[in-house]
């Protein structure tokens, strides 16, 4: 039977629910828009608390760059009202309910920042982490923390706003959320390259990120049968400077071979896809994603297919490589020993539950690493009722 989901009213009566779950060291599991649901191991709970009820936005300045909103509030919403205002989030939010069929769900606030979820801009923009300024939530005692604010430089002591994104909800329940933002891009154009394997290819995409011309995304597709590889630099901002950026970064990367170029709808089409993980969404299989130092990338990609029949693409540059493999054991501990000899780090995001019970691993806890996870753990969540086994057995 599916777990009962509590939906407190406010913040108060959220608090409340958790401080008894607490004394009764009674575990619930976290629920927002249900998009991510499937990533991670199965929760081990016997109930849940979702966000629904915590709704709407609490700040928006405009002039000063900054929104903030409870976080249950649909992301669509917030992203519709910056719209509106010729506004955005600069981390282009990561919309993955296509790859994990979760197409129903509407992702929210709490679950974009308790993911750190980021889409392709993140080379250049930062990470969700980055432009999360301000955090309210409730820990695993019931207890009430508030973090940052609402302007950028107003950190003092431990900053707490950093440490919960990302956290999967296991250190505390976000309760609200305040984002900086930044105006939207006049305009976009993608230069396109075909083609070039994966090691001239991540040549290429480091060439352009440090170039002068401001590439704001960086991709590699690698060819599908019959098909040809491509490799994709975007250029984004205000309209007169496109084209002279367009020709110059043409220029500058012709060593690479003739490119050619994507317009602005064209170009905000095929990011979307990036985004979304498309090349591999709808394929049978497990669905990984590698973050490796771009240098290391192409050989990554070499020595996993080495491994087995496997489909993947590069996203920042080759910093994030995205994986479908056979969803066995035997390739889950060759894609998590590939990653570790380039120095990387790889995160299962979609697969059957029974797969995700046995396979499953937040990366490496060894050493003072994992004792230092542990007393950060003891200290929020001491009872450990938080998303508990989410993240590790």
């Amino acid at each position: 039977m599916p777990e009962p989901v509590l939906h407190p009213a406010d913040e108060a009566e959220l608090a409340a629910i958790v401080a008894d779950a607490c004394a009764a060291r009674r575990s619930v599991a976290v629920a927002g828009g249900g998009s991510k649901a499937g990533i991670g191991r199965p929760a081990e709970t016997a109930a849940a608390i979702g966000t629904a009820r915590l709704t709407g936005v609490t700040l928006y300045e405009p002039a000063e760059m900054v929104i903030g909103a409870r976080a249950g509030t649909p992301l669509d919403e917030l992203t519709a009202l910056l719209d509106g205002k010729g506004q955005m989030l600069p981390f282009e939010p990561a919309d993955w309910r296509a790859l994990l069929g979760t197409e129903s769900s509407r992702p929210t606030l709490g679950g974009l920042a308790a993911a750190n979820l980021s889409g392709p801009r993140r080379i250049t923009a930062g990470a969700c982490r980055d432009s999360l300024i301000g955090v309210r939530f409730v820990n695993g005692k019931g207890e009430v923390i508030k973090s940052g604010g609402r302007v950028m430089k107003n950190v003092t002591g431990y900053d707490l706003t950093k440490l919960m994104a990302g956290s999967w909800g296991t250190l505390g329940i976000l309760t609200e959320l305040v984002f900086k933002v930044l105006p939207k891009p006049e305009a976009s154009a993608s230069l396109v390259w075909h083609g070039l394997d994966d090691d001239r290819a991540v040549a290429l995409m480091s060439a352009g990120l440090g170039s002068p011309f401001e590439v704001s995304a960086a991709a590699h597709l690698p060819a599908d049968p019959g098909g040809e590889a491509r490799t994709v630099l975007r250029l984004e901002n205000f309209r007169s400077s496109i084209a002279y950026r367009t020709e110059a970064l043409a220029r500058q990367l012709k060593r690479f071979g003739g490119c050619d170029v994507l317009d602005h709808q064209a170009c905000r089409a095929f990011w979307r896809q990036v985004g979304e993980v498309a090349p591999l969404a709808g394929r049978d299989g497990a669905v990984w994603r590698l973050s490796v130092a771009p240098s290391k990338a192409a050989a990554l990609g070499a020595e996993l297919r080495r491994r087995g029949e496997v489909k993947l693409f590069y996203d920042w540059g080759g910093g994030l490589v995205w994986l479908l493999a056979p969803e066995t054991a035997g390739m889950a501990e060759a894609i998590e020993a590939a990653s570790r000899v380039q120095g990387g780090h790889a995160l299962l995001v979609r697969a059957g539950a029974d797969f995700r019970v046995s396979a499953f691993r937040f990366g490496p806890q060894e050493g003072p690493l994992a004792g230092l996870h542990a007393r950060v753990k003891q200290t929020f969540d001491p009872a450990h009722i938080l998303n508990t086994g989410r993240l590790g057995a």
